[in-house]
């Protein structure tokens, strides 16, 4: 069986195709090759897990008027002829998402080869929504993403593919937490609070955790291990107060977000599909602030999902205050049940298997 994966940009975009195609590797026999922009990060990640690469030219569509906009068609048509090649010996074709699963889809439409589509989101993107009339199904990872797909495409909550070792988390816990002190320096006697806000950071959400300081400033049962992103750690820096009994440790980037996750009794964090994800599989309670920003305003959908399931709080971007946020963390570590209930709940949505789930879906279009 040989399958080709479209999509790509950023690394979680990516590590979700990674754990489909090893998933696929190793459940099913299957040659896996993907299909990226050579500007994504897939260009480098893709190859140095040991799968072949593909990189094919494709341009975003904006509503600004600019030479680039104009010539996005002109880009993804030659694109889709570059990949007809490429997914015309495939069993199936699988689009990850995003304006670089387009081309491939596309290719594999003409080709009448099978076409599975992966929607990370809430809302689905404007790529998914176009091309799922081509699609024969589609793998969500929000059951509400159904309502928004056409009505004889066939949808499966399958789950959003994590890494394995997120998924080790619960079972490791333990082990992880000893590791996570020696990592990032933290008080195994202190409470955690991971604030996260994407790779590369949030900078409101830093701005904000940065102006929240003072009112958590005595809290000697406390740290906060902040993954702020490479442009914004020095706010969080320039903020901590020498000598105050809260403890604070900002970090750019942290590679081993299995060790934050396992560390964590509560995240604040961003809404992305990937951050949800991960921190639901690892059973950790979240407050939730959507980016307001995000494409059809998708993050705040995702959020109202987890608030649904018992799993989260959220906080609008618009209602971001210090003080208050200040209070919604220390109202919710002040209740063991409360955060015991939230936990569990985000390990119920969860679907740690998602990747096992988007396989046995892929296998089942392409037979």
């Amino acid at each position: 069986m040989k399958v080709t994966i479209a999509g790509g940009g950023t690394a979680g975009h990516v590590f979700n195709g990674l754990a489909l195609a090893e998933r696929l590797r190793v459940d099913h026999d299957a040659e896996v090759g993907f299909i990226g922009s050579p500007d994504g990060q897939e260009a480098e990640l893709i190859p140095a897990a040991g799968y072949r690469f593909h990189p094919v030219r494709a341009r975003k569509m904006t509503r600004q008027l600019s030479w680039r906009t104009l010539s996005a068609p002109v880009v993804a048509l030659r694109s889709v002829r570059d990949c007809r090649p490429l997914v015309a010996t495939s069993d199936a074709v699988v689009g990850m998402g995003g304006y670089v699963s387009a081309p491939a889809v596309l290719a594999a439409r003409g080709a009448r080869v099978p076409i599975v589509l992966h929607e990370q989101n809430a809302i689905p993107g404007l790529a998914n929504r176009l091309l799922a009339r081509a699609a024969m199904a589609a793998g969500l990872t929000f059951a509400d993403a159904a309502s928004r797909l056409p009505r004889g495409l066939r949808t499966v909550v399958t789950g959003n593919p994590v890494r394995d070792l997120i998924r080790a988390v619960p079972e490791n816990r333990s082990a992880l937490v000893v590791e996570a002190v020696q990592a990032f320096d933290l008080d195994p006697d202190r409470r955690t609070v991971f604030v996260l806000g994407g790779s590369q950071g949030a900078l409101r959400l830093d701005q904000t955790v940065a102006r929240m300081l003072p009112a958590l400033r005595d809290r000697s049962d406390l740290q906060l291990l902040v993954s702020a992103g490479p442009a914004h750690v020095r706010v969080l820096e320039e903020a901590v107060e020498d000598g105050a009994p809260l403890r604070v440790r900002a970090y750019g980037f942290i590679e081993r977000m299995d060790l934050a996750y396992a560390a964590a009794e509560l995240a604040v964090a961003r809404a992305g599909a990937n951050s949800i994800s991960e921190l639901s599989v690892c059973g950790v309670p979240m407050i939730l602030v959507p980016y307001p920003h995000a494409a059809a305003n998708h993050q705040e959908a995702n959020a109202r999902e987890l608030v649904r399931a018992g799993a989260a709080e959220m906080v609008l971007d618009a209602s971001l205050d210090p003080d208050a946020l200040a209070a919604r963390i220390g109202s919710a570590l002040g209740d063991e049940r409360r955060l015991a209930t939230m936990g569990a709940a985000a390990r119920a949505w969860a679907k740690p298997d998602a990747d096992r789930r988007l396989a046995n879906l892929v296998v089942e279009v392409a037979a």
